[in-house]
């Protein structure tokens, strides 16, 4: 079993909660996503975003809306619904207990270890 598999599953595990999380507080364009994302250290490749934006579309999470450009051509602005906000709320609380309850487990084991 291959490390990089593990962790590739990891990531895209939460990838849509990150994407959510990314558009909380403002609109953005793709680019600007996948900035946000880099920033973080959550790598993510240009192709696996764009089927992940239309299935979230398409679950009514998120909207869109295309805006001139000074630099080039219109941009689709994706943002969040009332639907996607009350999604991202819900994720919040299950990745607040996931991690609560991986570490217990974690520390549990590197305490017993000691």
């Amino acid at each position: 079993m291959k490390i990089e598999n593990t962790k590739a599953q990891m990531r895209k595990g939460v990838l849509e909660y990150c994407i959510l999380s990314v558009l909380e507080d403002k609109d953005a364009y793709v680019a600007e996503i996948l900035t946000s994302l880099k920033n973080a250290k959550m790598l993510v490749v240009e192709g696996t975003i764009y089927p992940l934006l239309t299935r979230l579309k398409n679950a009514e999470l998120l909207s869109y809306r295309w805006e001139e450009s000074s630099s080039g051509p219109p941009r689709k602005y994706y943002s969040l619904t009332q639907k996607g906000k009350e999604f991202l709320m819900e994720l919040s609380l299950t990745w607040q207990e996931l991690q609560d309850a991986v570490s217990t487990i974690t520390n549990q084991k590197n305490n017993n270890h000691e």
